[in-house]
């Protein structure tokens, strides 16, 4: 029997980086493709090369995700295509400047791509798989969710809202057969670090890891069912007791009384 195509994967920010090793990865697992960026030289020669490769379908979408109107399109063609499956939300900018040498403008411009707009197409494709009953969104985060003090705070909080919104939907969604995964990359061999200010050579050598092999740790980790993907965690057993210890805080955060210490005269 002939194994079901498993449909059409849209990536965001896809002609490069992280991105474009999806479309590589995807598209090897049987993927028809939608890639989505700004840039169309890159983007045409990506979708060239793996349609090559693959013999997959592929289509490209030119888009600033920063800019309503296109991201408007997007979100249209996430609820019309029936075929999309799968969603990766992998578009994102970031800096490693600190807030008093940060410009407001351009950290609203960060939120607006990171927080708004992968917010506005996770609810574009998540009502659909939910009606089909199948489908799955991967975010892409950070280890700055967790550790927000490490970059830019208005970075690290735009990621942690991620890992949050990809919990919260795991929750919601999972019995109605949507998968959701947040994949918190560590340093990574992109160029996120010169478009943020900070050229890759100045990180040491030790804490990087190549695009590609991130993007394979983090489908490892989609297949092995995981909502939370590290690939650069090797003591998992940290995460674990981590998670173990925020669910049980979780059942003792509203009470109908103040704690003791901050009742006035204890």
């Amino acid at each position: 029997m002939a194994q079901a195509q498993p449909g059409t994967a849209m990536i965001t920010g896809a002609s490069s980086g992280i991105g474009a090793v999806y479309a590589e990865r995807l598209a090897r697992r049987g993927y028809d493709l939608i890639l989505v960026a700004r840039n169309r030289e890159r983007l045409d020669l990506l979708a060239k090369r793996i349609g090559n490769e693959s013999g997959r379908a592929i289509q490209t979408v030119v888009a600033d995700l920063g800019d309503r109107n296109s991201l408007a399109l997007v979100e249209t063609k996430l609820r019309e295509d029936a075929n999309i499956t799968l969603l990766v939300n992998n578009a994102g900018v970031g800096t490693h400047k600190p807030l008093l040498d940060s410009d407001a403008d351009a950290m609203t411009k960060m939120i607006e791509l990171n927080v708004t707009a992968l917010t506005r197409l996770t609810y574009a494709a998540a009502p659909q798989f939910a009606a089909r009953g199948a489908g799955a969104i991967i975010n892409i985060a950070s280890i700055a969710a967790i550790t927000p003090e490490l970059l830019n705070g208005v970075y690290g909080g735009s990621k942690a809202f991620v890992l949050a919104l990809s919990q919260s939907l795991h929750h919601e969604l999972a019995d109605k057969g949507v998968r959701v995964q947040a994949v918190l990359p560590g340093a990574t061999a992109t160029e996120f670090w010169e478009i943020g200010g900070l050229p890759m050579e100045n990180l040491p050598k030790e804490i990087v890891m190549s695009a590609s092999d991130m993007v394979d740790a983090a489908l490892k980790g989609f297949d092995l069912g995981e909502l939370v993907t590290i690939p650069s965690l090797h003591a998992i057993g940290a995460w674990d007791q981590l998670e173990a210890a925020r669910g049980a805080l979780a059942a003792q955060f509203s009470n109908n009384t103040p704690a003791p210490r901050y009742v006035v005269g204890h």
